[in-house]
């Protein structure tokens, strides 16, 4: 799964995934999601695949 990330305040990261869905997510929550997906903390603005 492929998506991009975009840091929009200290704690809350948009996630856009290519598939055109997007979710708004708290630091807590961007960590779960991150450990679900396998990868670490990344930086501001990133595209990821999996």
């Amino acid at each position: 799964m492929s998506f991009n990330m975009n840091r929009i305040n200290p704690n809350q990261t948009q996630v856009f995934f290519h598939d055109g869905r997007f979710e708004t997510l708290t630091n807590e929550e961007l960590n779960e999601f991150l450990l679900h997906m396998g990868l670490s903390e990344v930086n501001n603005e990133q595209n990821l695949s999996e």
